[in-house]
């Protein structure tokens, strides 16, 4: 998922975690841990019991916040028999200081490359489809193969991304599919009900009757976004093509609606103009932004690991609905080396670990954990929408942050809409310079065209991509 959220979850002042794992095994704590003294990336190890005769496999986890590598406690704790330990590597990708560490660290091989490694919406393209794809295993050839998917339930956009040539490189655990998280209170004085079944229909589907809401929310005194960043991530994953086609940048007329859809938010005041990740951001979640705004879209980790902290005396004033149009926004894919299947033990060691966290949709699955909120107390203790239909489908998403809404009602479908078939490997990059000229346009410092222009030069300059 995006920054902001793996920030939250305790990394952001980090580069590098090295902290050692204390050894798990049921409650045992028998094998004492200590830190790795390396250079950086330093290493984690999370083990269990060596039992048997076997000789121990251990597992090089490689990820960019610490929620996979905590995870292995979880999966020691529920899986006492493995004959395994985790040596995990967290970096973040501040300053885009991951990948190139990852890209490395798979390149040089041997037994210190990653056995599993976590990309996220923003790049895992390189990964399955990309330049990088080469170096994941096929699914299948770790013996999860593609009943198991089904089985599971998993949202198609989420098999579409970690896909390449209908071979399955990747998965992940949350799904994202997104909603529109409104203020109960703003909803029945404008529209007189705080019912999602209409809110839905006061403002969509489409954009024109998103519109027709800002109007009617403005004449009461209230924004229906925070900021332009609110509308694009529902723009975005909801273009019919990404950025990149055969080859060229592409400008999908979805996209280019952003510079209009945006400078209508800010020419009627239809937002805080607020920057996302930014306090005044946040300050409209509590309600303490320039005028009272309405709402936010955004998938459940955004509801839990973002507002959950933010809304203050607005907590329990919130409901979700449909949106306008169905999108995701973040998410992390889970991948593993191809060179795992070299070993017969590492393979299998790997295979488990990965099936516990893509596939298992039973009570004691890692997934079921995540949607109910009994990872463990605290931040890992939130509630989450995830990427298996099977188990969302048994899980209570009821959060007091929306009143006892079950919020699974509406991710459930929202995850089934959404699309994973307009990203590229430059997508981090690329929306950056497209967000930054559209912010340019709609603060009246370039015309419409130039926006364009620069942004298709900027593309040229640092991508070497030309345009269509």
């Amino acid at each position: 998922m995006k920054s902001m959220k793996r920030s939250l979850v305790g990394i952001s002042t980090l580069l590098v975690m090295s902290s050692a794992l204390a050894a798990c095994g049921g409650n045992s704590n028998s094998n004492s841990s200590s830190a790795t003294s390396t250079t950086a990336p330093a290493a984690n190890a999370t083990e269990a019991p060596a039992k048997g005769t076997g000789e121990k496999v251990t597992i090089n986890l490689w990820s960019f916040t610490d929620e996979i590598p905590n995870m292995t406690k979880k999966y020691m704790e529920t899986h006492p028999d493995a004959n395994v330990e985790f040596k995990t590597t967290v970096i973040a990708t501040t300053d885009g200081a991951y990948q190139p560490a990852l890209d490395q660290a798979l390149s040089a091989g041997g037994k210190d490359a990653p056995d599993i490694f976590a990309a996220e919406s923003a790049f895992v393209l390189k990964y399955t489809q990309g330049d990088a794809s080469s170096y994941a295993a096929n699914y299948s050839d770790l013996g999860l193969d593609d009943q198991m998917v089904k089985d599971a339930g998993i949202a198609q956009y989420s098999v579409d991304i970690g896909s390449l040539d209908g071979k399955l490189k990747a998965l992940g655990y949350q799904a994202t599919g997104g909603a529109f998280i409104y203020r109960r209170s703003i909803a029945k004085d404008v529209f007189g009900t705080d019912d999602p079944a209409t809110i839905k229909n006061e403002i969509g589907p489409g954009w024109d009757k998103f519109y027709d809401a800002a109007a009617k929310l403005k004449a009461k005194g209230y924004g229906i976004v925070s900021g332009d960043g609110d509308i694009w991530h529902p723009i975005e994953n909801s273009s019919d093509k990404g950025w990149i086609v055969d080859g060229k940048l592409h400008i999908d007329p979805k996209r280019e609606e952003f510079l209009d859809l945006s400078k209508k938010l800010k020419d009627n005041g239809y937002h805080n103009d607020t920057t996302d990740w930014t306090e005044a951001w946040y300050a409209d979640m509590s309600g303490s932004g320039a005028q009272p705004i309405f709402g936010f879209f955004g998938p459940a980790w955004l509801i839990n690991y973002v507002m959950n902290g933010q809304v203050k005396d607005t907590n329990g004033d919130w409901a979700v609905s449909e949106p306008p149009t169905g999108f995701f926004w973040g998410g992390t894919w889970l991948l593993a080396n191809k060179d795992v299947t070299k070993d017969d033990a590492k393979k299998q060691a790997v295979a488990d670990f990965v099936k516990w966290v893509t596939l298992d949709t039973s009570e004691t699955g890692l997934q079921y954990y995540w949607a109910n909120g009994t990872m463990k107390e605290g931040e890992q203790g939130t509630k989450d929408s995830v990427a298996s239909s099977v188990v969302m489908s048994k899980s209570n998403g009821e959060v007091p942050l929306l009143g006892g809404q079950n919020m699974f009602d509406v991710f459930v479908p929202a995850n089934a809409n959404a699309s994973g078939k307009n990203l590229t490997q430059y997508d981090e990059t690329i929306n950056k310079l497209w967000r930054d000229q559209v912010r340019e346009y709609t603060a009246g410092n370039k015309d419409r065209a130039k926006a364009i222009e620069t942004f298709k030069q900027q593309v040229k300059d640092q991508l070497g991509i030309e345009s269509e």
